[in-house]
């Protein structure tokens, strides 16, 4: 009898550990700029090349409403920076969170006059499953780090779940 409760007792510790473990799977929140936020002060392709950007991720523009936006486009428009076509989607809050649904290429501008061409934009490339790269084909300096990260995320997440199987089995 007390052998079971040992067992079953210990039931909601090992989920709890398990859970803790598969953090490094969910998706993260990315501040657009860090500190510095969405402005004209940032160099948004070294900011976006620190990261590595997964689908479920979200991108989170924070703003002076009127003074600032955050338009995700198409390439062209990106290159171009004339928003009178190409726009995917405008956010205009000063605190808008943009959900990465997909794996792909994604591009973002301030449309505000001059800010797209004075550095106010930035491109990633979404993969799916915490793998995505940059759109510049120099590898993120986190890379690495983050690889080792979920490979000794997905080991403790293996051996917690030997030990329920152990535990229950």
């Amino acid at each position: 009898m007390e052998d079971k409760i040992v067992r079953y007792g210990s039931f909601p510790i090992i989920l709890t550990i398990c859970f803790s473990f598969l953090k490094g799977a969910t998706s993260e929140n990315y501040t657009v700029g860090d500190d510095e936020q969405w402005n004209s002060e940032v160099d948004y392709v070294s900011w976006s090349q620190k990261y590595n950007f997964s689908v479920g991720d979200v991108l989170v523009f924070k703003y002076s409403k009127g003074l600032h936006n955050a338009f995700e486009v198409t390439e062209a428009t990106y290159r171009s920076c004339d928003t009178s076509s190409g726009v995917l989607a405008k956010y205009e809050t000063g605190d808008d969170q943009v959900r990465l649904t997909e794996s792909k290429k994604y591009w973002f501008v301030c449309s505000v006059d001059g800010h797209c061409l004075g550095g106010m934009r930035f491109g990633i490339n979404v993969k799916a499953g915490n793998t995505s790269t940059h759109l510049d084909p120099t590898p993120s300096p986190k890379s690495g780090t983050v690889y080792a990260f979920e490979r000794r995320n997905l080991g403790l997440y293996l051996f917690a779940s030997l030990i329920l199987l152990n535990l229950f089995c």
